[in-house]
C-alpha cells in the first residue's frame, strides 16, 4: 500500500500544476472594453488560487453578454468546463449573442491549461497539425476600381500570405453606370449608417453590366495575385441580393478559381444558401453567426454550403466549434474559420485550427491595427511566417494580458474593474447544485 501511494505521488508531482486543482474555486469575472474596428470585451476568470483564465466576448458584442454569467460561475471549479458550460448554453443566441457563452469557454480552458501546464488543444484531442494556415481579411478600397482592389490585395501577398479575402461590397453596383435598374427604395427609418434594405424589398435589380463590373473587379486581383494565390471574396450577400442574382454572379465568377463566396444569402435562410450552392460551381461558405452544434446541424446535413464557417465566439467556444467542424467531415463539407477578435481569441482559433483535420484556413481581421499584437504577452515573433501561425505550445491559450496595451486602448475607463453588480443573478438561472434563484 505505501509502495502505491508512493507511485502515485510520483506522477502527481511529474504533473506541471500551477495550483491545487480540487480546490480551485471561481471568485471573479472581469473585464474590459479596447477600442477596435470591432471593439473587443475581453473577460478574466479570477480564482482562490490567483490563476486565473482569459478570454473575450465576440469582436463588437458587449462584455454584459459574459457578466450575466458572473453568479452561476461564483463559486464552481473551472475545470467542470462541461457542466458550467451545459448551465449557460441555453441563455445564448445567434451573433454577438453566443459572444458571452463562447468567450467565457475559452477563459475556463485557459484555465485548466494553466493549472495543468497543458495547451489548450490538447483538450480537443491534440493537433492534426504544428502550423496553422492564416486568409487575411481586406477591406475594400476608398476607390471602387479593379486597380484599387488589386493594390489592395496585392499589399497582403506583400505580408506573405498565400490565402486572401477581399471585400466587394454590394456599392460596387451602385457606383457602375448601369450597374443597376431602378431605385432602391428609400426607409425612413435605418438602423445605423451602413444598413440597406433587404434585397426582397430593395426595388432595383442588378444588371449584366453590374455583374460585369464585379467581374473586372475579380479578373483584376486574379491577374495580379497570379495563380499561386487562394482568393475567396465576401459581401454579396447578407441580403442585399437575391439568390437568383447571387446565381448569376456566381456562374459569372466561374473562371477565377475562387475559394469560396462568402455569405452569399441571409445566414438563417438555410433554403436559400442551398439553392445557391446547387446552382453554381463556385464553393460556398456561411455560417459566422450560428450558434451551437444544434444551429449547424440543419445547414451541414443539407450540404447547404460546401465549406462551413462558424466563428468560435459565437458557434460556442472551442470544444464545440471542433464537434461542428467533426460533423461536417461526416458529410465531406470543410471548415473555415471565421475572426475578427484580438489576440485571445486569436490564440483560441490557434488551437481549435489545429485539432480539426478538415480544416482550410483561419482568419486573421487584424492585420491593419498597429495595437493588436502588444494586447497580449506571448506571441511569437514574428507571428506569422509564410503565410502560416505556429500552434502555441504553452499552457492555455499560450498568452497573457498585457495590462498597458489594453489600459492604452480602452473604449472607455474600466481595467478590469469589480462587477459587484453581477454577483446575483438577474435571471432565473440553473446554478449547478443550488436551487433556482428567482
Amino acid at each position: 500500500m505505501v509502495k502505491d501511494e508512493q507511485v502515485l505521488g510520483s506522477v502527481e508531482n511529474a504533473v506541471n500544476t500551477y495550483s491545487s486543482p480540487s480546490q480551485l474555486k471561481i471568485t471573479d469575472v472581469r473585464a474590459a472594453v479596447v477600442c477596435s474596428n470591432y471593439d473587443y470585451p475581453i473577460i478574466r476568470i479570477d480564482t482562490n488560487q490567483d490563476v486565473y483564465g482569459i478570454g473575450e466576448v465576440r469582436d463588437a458584442g458587449h462584455k454584459e453578454n459574459a457578466l450575466q454569467f458572473k453568479s452561476i460561475l461564483l463559486g464552481q471549479s473551472p475545470c467542470n468546463v462541461d457542466m458550467i458550460f451545459r448551465a449557460i448554453k441555453h441563455y445564448g443566441n445567434w451573433g454577438r449573442e453566443g459572444g458571452g457563452v463562447s468567450g467565457l469557454e475559452l477563459a475556463l480552458w485557459d484555465l485548466v491549461g494553466k493549472v495543468y501546464g497543458v495547451p489548450c488543444y490538447q483538450f480537443l484531442g491534440g493537433k492534426y497539425r504544428d502550423k496553422v494556415r492564416i486568409y487575411a481579411d481586406t477591406p475594400a478600397p476608398a476607390e471602387s476600381t479593379p486597380e484599387g482592389y488589386a493594390e489592395r490585395v496585392m499589399s497582403r501577398k506583400a505580408m506573405g500570405l498565400t490565402f486572401i479575402k477581399f471585400d466587394v461590397r454590394t456599392q460596387l453596383f451602385e457606383d457602375c453606370e448601369d450597374g443597376t435598374i431602378g431605385q432602391p427604395t428609400r426607409f425612413e427609418y435605418g438602423l445605423g449608417r451602413g444598413w440597406r434594405a433587404p434585397a426582397a424589398g430593395r426595388g432595383s435589380t442588378v444588371t449584366d453590366k453590374g455583374i460585369a463590373r464585379a467581374v473586372e473587379v475579380v479578373a483584376a486581383v486574379r491577374e495580379a495575385v497570379g495563380w499561386d494565390v487562394s482568393l475567396c471574396i465576401d459581401h454579396f450577400g447578407h441580403g442585399y441580393m437575391t439568390a437568383k442574382e447571387v446565381i448569376r454572379l456566381g456562374h459569372a465568377l466561374e473562371p477565377y478559381g475562387l475559394a469560396w463566396i462568402e455569405d452569399t444569402m441571409p445566414w438563417w435562410d438555410i433554403d436559400a444558401h442551398k439553392r445557391v450552392t446547387d446552382a453554381i460551381n463556385v464553393p460556398t461558405a456561411a455560417g459566422e453567426n450560428r450558434y451551437l452544434w444544434d444551429g449547424f446541424r440543419e445547414l451541414i446535413e443539407k450540404r447547404a454550403v460546401d465549406i462551413i464557417h462558424p466563428d468560435l465566439l459565437t458557434s460556442g467556444g472551442m470544444l464545440e466549434t471542433k464537434r461542428i467542424a467533426d460533423y461536417a467531415e461526416r458529410y465531406g463539407l470543410l471548415t473555415a474559420l471565421h475572426f475578427a477578435g484580438s489576440p485571445i481569441a486569436f490564440m483560441a482559433n490557434l488551437h481549435c485550427a489545429a485539432a480539426i483535420p478538415s480544416l482550410v484556413a483561419l482568419e486573421h481581421h487584424g492585420l491593419d491595427l498597429p495595437f493588436w499584437n502588444g494586447l497580449v504577452k506571448g506571441l511569437p515573433e514574428p507571428l506569422m511566417e509564410e503565410g502560416y501561425v505556429a500552434v502555441p505550445e504553452k499552457p492555455g491559450l499560450g498568452v497573457d494580458l498585457d495590462y498597458e496595451g489594453i489600459q492604452a486602448n480602452l473604449r472607455f475607463p474600466g481595467l478590469f474593474e469589480p462587477t459587484d453588480e453581477w454577483n446575483t443573478p438577474k435571471l432565473g438561472f440553473w446554478q449547478p447544485d443550488r436551487r433556482w434563484d428567482k
